[in-house]
C-alpha cells in the first residue's frame, strides 16, 4: 500500500503539535492538547484535507516515554500506522538546525518520515504483561536509588562525626530504609508472579537466568527492553543497544582514536550487564580450574564448608 501522507507529531506533557507532509510540501499544521479529545479534534480537522485518508498515512513521532500513552493507545485502537522513532535519530538526520519550537519539530518529523519512508518500522504494542513488567521494573529501580540516596551519606559520614551522633542519625533513618527494602521485596514478588504466570515469559526467564551471573533483575530488564526477544533478535544488536559493543574511531592516517563503547545506549541494561559479567568471568576461571559445573566460585566455597 502506497502511503499518501506523512504526519509528524511533536509530543510534550500537555500539548501535541501536528504537521502533514504530502510528498511536496507541508499541507497542515495544528496544535492540540495531549488528551483523547485533543487527538480526536486533530484527526477530525485532518479529514477535511483533500485526499487525506488516515488509514493510508504514516503517523511518525518521537519516543517520549509516558507522554506517548494517550496517543499510542488511541491510534492503535483506530488501526492507524504508527512509526515510533528515536529522537536522536531524527535530530541527526535533520542536518544543521537553527531555532527550535514544537511546531517546527513536528514539521521536521513529518519530513523525516517522508525522506526515510523506505526504512519505516511500524510500531506494535507490547503485551499487557510486558507493560506491567516495565512499570514495576522502573518502580523497583527508583526504590533502589532512593535507598542509596539515603543510606550512602550515613555510611560516608561515620568516620567524621561522633559515635553518639552517628547512632542518632541512623536511628532516625532506620524506619525509612526498612520501608524502602520491604517495598522493593514486594515489587520483586509481583514481578515474579507476573513472569511465572506467563508460559512464554517463564520459559525465556529460565533460559536467561541459566547463564552464570545473570540474576532476576537483569533477566527482567532484558525481557522488557527486547519486548520478550521480539524487538532485538541477535547478540550484536543487543550488545549495541546496551552499550557494551566497541566501535573504532579512526579517519585517514592522522586520526587513530581508542576503540571504545558508545554513550548512546540503554544505560540501565549496560550497568546490569557489567554487574553480571564479573561473576560470569569468575565462573569461567573456576571451570577452567576444574570447579563444579553450574556453580559459581562463592557457591562452591560455601558447599565445601
Amino acid at each position: 500500500m502506497e502511503n499518501q501522507h506523512y504526519v509528524g507529531i511533536d509530543i510534550s506533557k500537555k500539548t501535541l503539535d501536528w504537521a502533514i507532509f504530502d510528498g511536496q510540501k507541508i499541507v497542515f499544521c495544528a496544535g492540540t492538547e495531549n488528551s483523547a479529545p485533543g487527538i480526536k479534534s486533530a484527526l477530525s480537522r485532518m479529514r477535511e484535507i483533500p485526499g487525506f485518508i488516515p488509514q493510508k498515512s504514516i503517523f511518525c513521532m518521537e519516543h517520549t516515554g509516558i507522554y506517548n500513552a494517550h496517543l499510542l493507545e488511541f491510534m492503535h485502537k483506530s488501526g492507524l500506522l504508527i512509526w515510533l522513532e528515536n529522537s536522536t535519530q531524527i535530530k541527526q538526520a535533520s542536518g544543521m538546525q537553527r531555532g527550535k519550537s514544537d511546531s517546527v519539530d513536528a514539521r521536521r518529523i513529518a519530513g523525516y518520515a517522508f525522506r526515510f519512508r523506505d526504512q519505516t518500522r511500524l510500531w506494535e504494542p507490547p503485551r499487557q504483561v510486558i507493560q506491567q513488567l516495565s512499570f514495576l521494573s522502573a518502580a523497583r529501580q527508583r526504590l533502589i536509588q532512593a535507598h542509596k540516596l539515603l543510606a550512602m551519606p550515613l555510611d560516608e559520614q561515620g568516620s567524621f562525626v561522633s559515635a553518639a551522633l552517628q547512632k542518632q542519625i541512623k536511628a532516625t533513618s532506620k524506619k525509612s530504609l526498612t520501608a524502602l527494602k520491604e517495598e522493593q521485596k514486594a515489587i520483586d514478588a509481583q514481578i515474579d508472579i507476573l513472569i511465572q504466570g506467563d508460559a512464554r515469559l517463564s520459559e525465556l526467564f529460565g533460559w536467561i537466568t541459566s547463564v552464570p551471573g545473570v540474576g532476576p533483575a537483569t533477566a527482567t530488564e532484558i525481557l522488557v527492553s527486547t519486548n520478550e526477544m521480539k524487538a532485538i533478535t541477535s547478540a550484536k544488536k543487543m550488545a549495541c543497544h546496551s552499550g557494551v559493543a566497541p566501535f573504532e574511531y579512526q579517519s585517514g592516517t592522522s586520526i587513530r582514536g581508542r576503540t571504545r563503547v558508545s554513550h548512546q545506549a540503554r544505560k540501565r541494561l549496560k550497568s546490569l550487564f557489567h554487574a553480571s559479567g564479573r561473576p560470569a568471568r569468575s565462573y569461567v576461571g573456576h571451570r577452567e580450574k576444574g570447579g563444579a559445573s553450574g556453580v559459581l566460585p562463592a557457591q562452591s566455597s560455601r558447599r565445601r564448608k
